[in-house]
């Protein structure tokens, strides 16, 4: 919003359009038209599956939708027909497998298909079957991908179950109530009790993973807030957002590698503003 309403205000300011954005906006109202299609098609099949299926309806009707439109979108690449401008196609064609990865791994447990779990394995499934889809999908790939999970999955198996060896013997000594007395006694009442245990749990995640503050800190501050009569469930809500701070620092921080991994290693010249831009170093 901030970047349309600048562009509105200083249009000199922004960067000039790449190539592609150039050459393929003639193909706009091609795209519009798809996306009315789809809306129709959606609009008819919900329309149709209401009677039988009641509130999934709008959902199973915009899967339908979208499958038609990606279909018709595969065909008319494949055999020429000029039915839908470039712009249309790679429009339709890249952005529909993403979502429908996605739809399978929410969608699922939304409509009740499937519990968490199974939306994980349906997720493996899809991305299997993309992979495949696109030739991409090899032995070394998939032994790749077993490896990593199985380091990944052991990692945090060995991380809950020291987490809960750690519980036992604190609550054995009795620590948890210790703990229990110190948070109620904060000066503040409730306000007070939210502020310190956020500053905690900020400091906390700067050197713990969500997984240890989960299972170890967070069993032990649920008793006071619920004792000072905190709703749990948006107490847990604040917590969770402020443990994102695990994800942003050293020794874990998963975004900073996510980020290393998409930054450019060497000079390269950026196509947007045409400027020489510096690689991103760790030194």
């Amino acid at each position: 919003l901030y970047i349309l309403i600048m562009s509105i205000v200083r249009p000199h300011a922004m960067p000039a359009l790449p190539l592609e954005a150039r050459t393929l906006g003639h193909g706009v109202i091609s795209l519009i038209v798809a996306l009315l299609v789809a809306g129709g098609v959606s609009y008819a099949a919900y329309r149709y599956l209401a009677p039988a299926h009641g509130d999934n309806a709008d959902i199973l009707g915009a899967t339908v939708g979208v499958i038609v439109i990606y279909i018709v979108a595969i065909a008319d690449q494949r055999l020429r027909i000029n039915m839908m401008s470039k712009l249309a196609q790679q429009v339709v064609i890249v952005l529909i497998p993403p979502l429908a990865l996605i739809f399978l791994v929410l969608g699922t447990i939304f409509l009740g298909i499937a519990t968490p779990t199974e939306g994980g394995a349906m997720g493996s499934v899809g991305a299997l079957i993309m992979a495949a889809a696109k030739g991409r999908l090899s032995f070394d790939v998939i032994k790749q991908a077993l490896a990593s999970t199985t380091r990944l999955s052991s990692f945090v198996l060995f991380i809950l179950i020291g987490a809960r060896v750690f519980s036992l013997t604190f609550y054995g000594v009795n620590g948890h109530i210790w703990v229990e007395h110190l948070l109620t006694s904060l000066p503040g009442g409730e306000t007070g009790f939210l502020i310190g245990v956020n500053i905690l749990v900020f400091v906390l995640a700067f050197f713990l993973d969500f997984f240890e503050l989960a299972f170890i800190i967070v069993p032990l501050l649920a008793p006071a807030a619920d004792k000072l009569g905190i709703d749990l469930i948006w107490f847990g809500v604040l917590l969770g957002v402020n443990m994102q701070t695990s994800f942003m620092h050293p020794p874990f921080g998963f975004a900073l590698f996510y980020l290393r991994s998409v930054a450019a290693r060497v000079p390269y010249l950026d196509r947007i503003t045409g400027k020489q831009i510096a690689p991103v170093t760790t030194g």
